[in-house]
Formats: structure tokens, C-alpha cells, sequence
């Protein structure tokens, strides 16, 4: 998944469901193939089939396990499961304020999770379904993220985002850097380690390059703290010394100039020419990576990110609480991401399960073809434990995005520090701006 910013958005996050842009239409998973509707369908009573809907996007559940599901609950429910394309986040807040055709179960995007929980009243409170007693089987750190600070919990874990450092093995061994992956790892303990191997192998080689652009890292470097832009008592922090850090660490490649300075959709060709020789991302940018140059299978190689772990995407079952049967609707959503569904989902879509109990599962465990053979979960999974909790409030999204634009600027040429200055002034005005809405 190309990690590129433009006006502000973070691009790496939904790639996989910009490539898919044009579904937008809904595709029913039921005989009939008919899209859901929600509750409006609901059950007959006493004896009688609930008719239950799901909605999902497409890449959000394995549409297999989807299927299994539906045959699963039969006569219990007939289950009709929806891939709703276009905005997910705001076709489901218009459908769920109206109070009609609302899914029965929903997913929500990790993402967009911190500006749903000021919305909890919207969803069944899981914990009222039984959600307590599979907490222990989840991370601590996914399963809080989909808890208000009430502790209501409206999000039941589907996948994470745990980050490492993609690599070509192919120029590392040309230029005389360690090849294996523990030993990458080792020698990029630290940013300041990681670009200094990345000056190593511009010098030697001037076309490729570390980082495919300074956004991507402060992307990263964010994500390995534990603060972010507003803090839990709705305090405006783009200003404090740990984002400011990871502001410096950022820059590093543009002064250096090992930064491909890719802000546009030439991401593609860059991977599949050699231009990058290095990519961080999470565990599902592995299948942007082969999209993009299939070519070069058994040339890429993972290992541990510099600076430590970090998570990036991931998201949530929900159940609206114009659910038909809450209770039934609760069986079918913990069948669909029990362990073994899990590991089924991380085969058929990359998506990496929130349950630890699925990382030795043979899905998992495996050598990923693409990369060498290499148990790429090695990588993964110690970054999944490792991640720290960051609360992210809802106004955080729009209030980093000025970060990004500024960073774009400084790989212009722009000073780095009018740009900071200029970042958080602009991130200020968008915070306050929000709390007077």
C-alpha cells in the first residue's frame, strides 16, 4: 500500500479500498444477490428465520468466511451480507441517523472508530452481549480502542495494522548490507540507524532511494508514541515535544536526501524499477507491494521497524441498535472472527487478526512465497504485541492533517521550521474550529 499524502490524507490507509474505488455499487452475498436492508427485513417471529444484514467494504471480511457464515446460521437466520462501496463512513452515519434500512451488523474502519464513539448511542453496548468473556482472547491495546471512556464497548476486533520494514534483499546484498532479516533488524534499531543504511545505498547506488516520501515517516514515528494531536481530556498537543520529535525524525530523509519525494500516484512503477529499496507499512502492505511488481517475487524481505513497533489500519464489527436480534447477531459476528475465521481472513485478505491465538495457526506460520519463504509473522506479531496504546480523539484526524501538507512543502523547499510553525498553527485553527461545531 503506497504511502503518499495528499491535501492532508493519508493515502496509506484506505489504498487497497481506492484501487476498488469503482465498486461502488453493493454486491449481496445471498441467494438473489440482493443488497441488504437492514432491519426493516427483520424477523417473522417464534419459529421463523431472523433475517439479519451485514455490511462490510470490499478487503473488510474474507467474503468466504461471509459465505460460511450465512450457511453456518441456517434456519437460525438468513444472513445478507453487503460490500457497500464509495464513503463507508458516511453512508453508514446517514443510514444509521435516519433510523431505516440500517445493517444489522456493521463493520467500522479503524480509522474512522474515534469519530464513531461520540456516536455511542448509536450501537449496542457488546458488553451486554457477553463481549466481556472473549476480551482476554484480543490485544489489550485493539480491544480498548473500540471502548468509550465510559467503557461501552461498540467495536468487537476484526484485523490490525502492525507495521515493519519492507526491504529489497536484492540491492541490500549489491551494496554490501546484510541480507537476513534478524540481521536487518539489528542494524536498524533506531531512525538514525535506518537512515544512515538508507545514505549507504543512495551513495552507491543514486536511483534508489529509502523512503518513498517524509510524510510515510511521520506517519510511523506518530504512530510509535503513545500522545497524539489531542489528548484524552480534549487538549489541543500537535505543539508537544513528542510529535515535535517525530517532526525531526521525518525531515531527516529530505536533508539527507535519501526521500523519493513520491507524492503522487507513481508509487506503482517506483516499487516494480527498483526507485525504492525500502518500504515501512503494515502487515497488509505486503499485498500492495506484490500487486505492484509481481515480478519480484522472492526479492523482498521483512524486518523490524526502526524505532520500534507501531500499528497502522484495523478495524470493527458493530451492531446498530436497530439490530433485529442483538443476541443472534452477536453469535454470528464472534463465529465470523473466531480464531480459525481469522486466520482464514488473513489467507484469502491479508488481514492480520487481533486474537494472538491465531499467530502459530499454519496460516500464519507459513513461508510467504513472495518473500523468500520468509515467516513473515516473526516480524509481525512482535510488533502487534509491542504496539503502545495511543488514544486518538475524534477530531484528530483533520487536526494532523496540516502536518502532512507541511511536510509536502518541505520536500519543495521549504524551511523545515516555518513549516513546523506553519503546521501547527493551521492544526490549532482546524481544533478549535472543532470544538465549536
Amino acid at each position: 500500500m503506497a504511502t503518499f499524502w495528499k491535501g492532508g490524507v493519508l493515502m496509506e490507509l484506505s489504498r487497497r479500498q481506492m484501487i476498488r474505488a469503482g465498486l461502488l455499487g453493493v454486491a449481496g452475498l445471498t441467494a438473489g444477490g440482493t443488497a441488504a436492508c437492514g432491519s426493516a427485513g427483520g424477523g417473522s417471529g417464534s419459529g421463523s428465520a431472523k433475517s439479519l444484514s451485514l455490511w462490510y467494504w470490499s478487503g473488510g471480511l474474507s467474503p468466504n468466511v461471509v459465505a460460511a457464515a450465512a450457511k453456518q446460521f441456517k434456519p437460525q437466520a438468513t444472513l445478507t451480507a453487503s460490500q457497500i462501496g464509495g464513503d463507508f463512513k458516511t453512508k453508514l452515519l446517514t443510514t444509521l441517523n435516519s433510523r431505516h434500512f440500517v445493517p444489522d451488523i456493521t463493520g467500522i474502519k479503524g480509522e474512522d472508530m474515534p469519530s464513531m464513539l461520540p456516536h455511542a448511542d448509536l450501537f449496542i453496548d457488546l458488553n451486554t452481549l457477553g463481549a466481556k468473556k472473549y476480551a482476554a482472547e484480543y490485544l489489550t491495546w485493539k480491544w480498548d480502542s473500540g471502548m468509550t471512556a465510559g467503557g461501552k464497548l461498540i467495536g468487537f476486533p476484526i484485523d490490525i495494522g502492525p507495521t515493519g520494514l519492507f526491504y529489497r534483499e536484492d540491492i541490500f546484498a549489491k551494496v554490501g548490507l546484510p541480507t537476513d532479516p534478524v540481521k536487518v533488524s539489528a542494524a536498524v534499531k533506531t531512525w538514525d540507524d535506518y537512515f544512515a543504511l538508507g545514505t549507504e545505498i543512495h551513495k552507491a547506488l543514486p536511483k534508489t532511494f529509502l523512503v518513498n516520501n517524509i510524510g510515510s515517516v511521520f506517519s510511523l514515528a506518530t504512530a510509535q508514541i503513545t500522545s497524539s494531536f489531542v489528548d484524552k481530556n480534549n487538549n489541543f498537543t500537535g505543539d508537544s515535544d513528542a510529535i515535535r520529535a517525530a517532526w525531526d525524525i521525518a525531515i531527516k530523509p529530505a536533508k539527507l536526501g535519501i526521500d523519493a519525494k513520491i507524492n503522487d500516484n507513481s508509487w506503482n512503477s517506483a516499487i516494480g524499477n527498483g526507485t525504492l529499496a525500502t518500504e515501512t507499512g503494515a502487515a497488509w502492505h505486503a499485498q500492495d507491494i506484490e500487486g505492484a511488481a509481481p515480478q519480484d517475487k522472492g526479492l523482498w524481505r521483512v524486518a523490524a521497524n526502526p524505532g520500534g513497533p507501531g500499528n497502522i489500519g484495523g478495524s470493527f464489527l458493530a451492531i446498530p441498535t436497530e439490530c433485529a436480534d442483538p443476541q443472534l447477531a452477536f453469535q454470528i459476528m464472534t463465529w465470523i472472527l473466531s480464531p480459525a475465521n481469522a486466520a482464514r481472513g488473513f489467507t484469502d485478505e491479508a488481514l492480520f487478526p487481533s486474537s494472538p491465538a491465531t499467530y502459530t495457526m499454519p496460516a500464519l506460520t507459513s513461508g510467504d512465497p513472495y518473500f523468500g519463504g520468509q515467516k513473515t509473522i516473526d516480524i509481525f506479531s512482535a510488533s502487534a504485541k509491542g504496539n503502545p496504546f495511543q488514544y486518538q480523539a475524534p477530531a484528530n484526524a483533520a487536526v494532523s492533517a496540516p502536518y502532512y501538507d507541511q511536510l509536502t512543502d518541505v520536500e519543495n523547499g521549504k524551511n523545515p521550521d516555518a513549516a513546523w510553525a506553519a503546521a501547527v498553527s493551521q492544526a490549532k485553527q482546524i481544533f478549535q474550529q472543532q470544538q465549536a461545531t
